[in-house]
C-alpha cells in the first residue's frame, strides 16, 4: 500500500509544487479531524459521559481502534484519488489526456473530500466503533444504555458533516495553484488551454444552503445530544456545574459557526479579488490581461466570459492599430503621389527615425509614436501650391516662405481628426521638425532641449533621407558625405547626441538598407 508520507513520496520529492500541494491536504486533513473529531466528539466522550476510569479506558481503546481503521481505509482511497494529479508530475512530458484528467480530478478534490469524509472516514469509523461497543455492553465490559449507541451514530454523523463542510473549503483553497500549473503545462507543451467547458461540479447555491444549513444546525444538534447524555448521567451535580459544561459545548458550537462562515466567506471572496485584480489591469491599458480560471462554481463561467470580453477588446485594439496605421500610410503615400521624385520619402524618414530611436533606447510606445509622426511629418505640403512644391528652379524668398508654413499646416490638418486627443501626441514632432539645435530653424525658433524630442528625432533622419535622395536638380550625395555634413551640423543644426548615435550606427553598418 502507497504511504501518504510526503517524505518517502516520489514524485513530492522530484516537485515542489506536488510537494507543497500533498502537504496542504495533509494539513487539512489534521486540521479538520482535529476540529471535528478530537474538538467535538472528544468533549461529547471526555467532558459529557458520567461512566468510571475502566469504562472510560475502555471506551478510549474502541476510539483508537476506529480510528486505525478508518485511517487504513482513507489512505487506500485517498491514494486512488491523487494518482492522476501525482502522474502528471512523475513524468517529464505528460500527454494531453493525461494533463486534462488530472485537471479534471483537481478540480474534483474537493467534493472528493467530501466523499472520502462520508465514506472511509465516517462509514470507516462508526462501524468498527458500533460493533465494538455493542460486544463490550454485550460483555458487560461497558454499562452503556443502547440507545446511547443512537446518540453516538448521530455524533458520529455530525462530527462528519463538520469535517467534511472544513475540508471542502480548505481543499477549495490547496487546489488553485496546482489547477494553475496544469493549464499552463498543457498550454507549453500542446499550444491549448484546457477548462471545465462551463461546467459546474458544485454550485454557488448548493455550497451555501448547505454550509448556512451546517453552520445554523450542527451546534443546535452539538448542543442537543450532549444534553441528553449529560442529563442522563447526571447524578445531582447542581445547576453550577450543569452551566459550566453547557457554557464550553456552547463555545464549541459558537466557533465552529464562526470558522464555518469565514472559510464560506473567502470561497466567495476569492474568486472575485481575481477578477477584481483582472479588471484592474485591463482600467491600465494591459489588453494582455487573463483571470486565472481555476474555479469550478459559477464563477468559472464569470471568468471565462471577462476573458472572452478581453479577448475581443484585445483584437478589436489590433484592428484599430491596424486601421489607424494604414490610415498614416494612405495619408504619406498620398502626399508622396504629388511629386514623383519624392516618394517613398515619408516611409524612408519614419525608419530612419526610428533606427534613432531604437538606438537612444526608447520604448516601444514612443517608438509607435516617433513612426507614425515621421510617417506624417510633411503631411502640412498638402496644403502648399503645386507651383510651388514641383517647382524645379530656385524658389523665391517668398515661395520658401510659403514652403516653411508645412509643418503649421501639418498640425492644423491633424487637429481637425476627431476624437481631439487621437493625434495628440503626433502634433509636437510635425510641428517641430524644422527647427534647429541654434535656434534658427522654424516655425517657432526653439533652440535646444525646448525643441520636442521626437522633432530633433525626425529633423536628423529627414535631413539625412533628403541629402541621399535624388532630387529633379540634383542627384542624391554619397552617404559617406551626408554623415560628414550630420557630424559638421551636430549642436548647431542637429541635436548632438542623437546626431552622434546615429552617424555612428551608419558608419559601422555597409548600406542604408532598411
Amino acid at each position: 500500500m502507497n504511504t501518504i508520507n510526503p517524505i518517502r513520496h516520489p514524485a513530492a520529492k522530484s516537485n515542489p509544487l506536488y510537494a507543497s500541494f500533498f502537504k496542504q491536504l495533509l494539513r487539512n486533513y489534521l486540521f479538520g479531524s482535529t476540529v471535528a473529531v478530537l474538538g467535538f466528539g472528544g468533549v461529547i466522550l471526555f467532558n459529557t459521559l458520567n461512566i468510571p476510569m475502566r469504562e472510560l479506558a475502555i471506551l478510549s481503546g474502541v476510539l483508537l481502534t476506529s480510528l486505525t481503521f478508518m485511517l487504513i481505509c482513507e489512505i487506500f482511497v485517498f491514494n486512488r484519488h491523487l494518482q492522476p494529479i501525482r502522474t502528471i508530475f512523475q513524468i517529464a512530458s505528460p500527454t494531453s489526456e493525461q494533463l486534462k484528467a488530472a485537471y479534471q480530478q483537481t478540480h474534483r478534490f474537493p467534493m472528493l473530500s467530501v466523499k472520502r469524509t462520508f465514506g472511509p472516514h465516517f462509514m470507516g469509523m462508526s462501524f468498527p466503533a458500533i460493533i465494538l461497543c455493542l460486544l463490550f455492553i454485550q460483555l458487560e465490559w461497558v454499562s452503556l444504555p443502547y440507545h446511547y449507541l443512537l446518540i453516538a451514530g448521530a455524533g458520529a454523523l455530525m462530527v462528519a458533516s463538520m469535517h467534511a463542510m472544513i475540508e471542502f473549503f480548505l481543499t477549495t483553497t490547496a487546489i488553485r495553484p496546482v489547477v494553475s500549473h496544469i493549464r499552463s503545462l498543457h498550454i507549453q507543451l500542446y499550444g491549448q488551454d484546457i477548462s471545465l467547458g462551463g461546467e459546474i461540479l458544485v454550485s454557488i447555491r448548493t455550497k451555501f444552503q448547505l454550509s448556512a444549513f451546517l453552520i445554523g444546525t450542527l451546534p443546535l444538534i452539538l448542543f442537543t445530544l450532549a444534553s441528553q447524555i449529560r442529563l442522563d448521567s447526571a447524578s445531582g451535580n447542581g445547576n453550577g456545574t450543569y452551566w459550566q459544561w453547557a457554557v464550553i459545548i456552547l463555545i464549541i458550537g459558537i466557533s465552529f459557526s464562526i470558522l464555518g462562515a469565514s472559510l464560506l466567506s473567502r470561497n466567495i471572496q476569492d474568486p472575485i479579488h481575481t477578477i477584481q485584480t483582472a479588471m484592474s489591469s485591463v482600467q491600465a491599458g494591459n489588453l494582455n490581461t487573463q483571470a486565472d480560471d481555476i474555479y469550478s462554481d459559477e464563477f468559472s463561467k464569470l471568468v471565462a466570459g471577462f476573458n472572452h470580453m478581453v479577448t475581443g477588446l484585445k483584437e478589436r485594439e489590433v484592428r484599430n492599430n491596424q486601421l489607424l496605421q494604414s490610415y498614416f500610410f494612405t495619408l504619406a503615400a498620398a502626399l508622396d503621389a504629388r511629386d514623383a521624385y519624392t516618394a517613398g520619402h515619408s516611409e524612408r524618414v519614419a525608419r530612419y527615425s526610428m533606427q534613432i530611436g531604437e538606438l537612444a533606447g526608447w520604448d516601444e510606445a514612443p517608438l509607435q509614436i516617433l513612426y507614425r509622426s515621421a510617417l506624417l511629418h510633411d503631411i502640412g505640403k498638402i496644403g502648399v501650391r503645386d507651383a510651388v512644391l514641383l517647382k524645379e528652379g530656385k524658389l523665391t524668398d517668398e515661395e520658401f516662405d510659403q514652403i516653411k508654413q508645412h509643418p503649421v499646416l501639418g498640425e492644423k490638418i491633424l487637429k481637425q481628426i476627431e476624437p481631439a486627443d487621437a493625434m495628440a501626441d503626433l502634433l509636437p514632432g510635425i510641428r517641430s521638425h524644422h527647427e534647429r539645435y541654434d535656434g534658427k530653424g522654424y516655425p517657432d525658433g526653439l533652440a535646444g532641449e525646448a525643441i520636442p524630442l521626437i522633432g530633433r528625432v525626425i529633423a536628423i533622419a529627414d535631413a539625412y533621407d533628403a541629402m541621399t535622395s535624388d532630387r529633379p536638380y540634383r542627384k542624391g550625395m554619397s552617404r559617406e558625405r551626408a554623415l560628414a555634413i550630420l557630424e559638421e551640423g551636430r549642436g548647431t543644426q542637429w541635436d548632438p547626441e542623437l546626431t552622434a548615435r546615429f552617424v555612428a550606427f551608419k558608419q559601422a553598418t555597409a548600406s542604408d538598407s532598411l
